[in-house]
């Protein structure tokens, strides 16, 4: 299995930069709640065992990574709303996420390295997108591992406050239990009403 590397890192450190922040977003594909973004600065001396791409990691690892990142790196995580994605679209909602999280690290990076495969306009600081960067880029792996936390927690303290829509499990993704469970109770303030099957109920409606 490939693991991620610390070679992005080091290209930008022989450019001169000096502090290297990873970003990376989750939450574009949920029906509901918000979309979350995380910024990370590693020190490359001492990078965590195991470290991944959130998606490849069991829910303990991710939890304790989390926690080791919370406690020995700079990091920032940052949220846009469901009001928010429904005025900008996804897309743009994402890129805002990112940019939220950059901005909210303690010290400002010298380089930027990005999931995906553009750098967000609105991002000033020197960046360099990374496609499949969770899985290729350590830093970014903790970015994503940092994101995918702390938003699963956003809405396992959501589904208390509506039950029945199995967000505890499903996070806000489509599932068939969601989507039936959208017709059957109806739609929450924390729906995204720009997205395909909370629009479509709502025109029905």
């Amino acid at each position: 299995m490939n693991l991620p590397d610390y070679s992005f890192e080091s290209a930008a450190m022989a450019q001169g930069a000096r502090r290297i922040a990873g970003v990376d977003e989750v939450g574009r594909g949920p029906l509901a709640g918000p979309v979350t973004a995380a910024a990370v600065v590693l020190d490359p001396a001492n990078i965590p065992e195991g470290l991944n791409d959130s998606k490849k990691l069991s829910r303990a690892r991710r939890e304790s990574l989390t926690d080791w990142v919370m406690a020995h790196c700079d990091w920032s995580v940052a949220h846009v709303s469901v009001e928010e994605i429904d005025r900008l679209n996804i897309y743009h909602a994402s890129h805002l996420a990112m940019c939220r999280a950059v901005a909210g690290l303690k010290t400002a990076p010298c380089h930027v390295l990005v999931d995906g495969n553009r750098v967000p306009r609105e991002l000033t600081l020197p960046a360099q997108a990374v496609v499949k960067g969770d899985a290729r880029c350590l830093t970014i792996a903790a970015a994503s591992v940092l994101a995918k936390v702390l938003r699963d927690r956003i809405m396992v303290d959501l589904a208390q406050q509506h039950p029945g829509y199995g967000w505890e499990v499903n996070a806000g993704y489509p599932t068939p239990a969601h989507k039936r469970a959208l017709l059957d109770i109806g739609i929450t303030p924390h729906h995204r009403r720009s997205f395909k099957p909370v629009h479509n109920i709502l025109c029905k409606g």
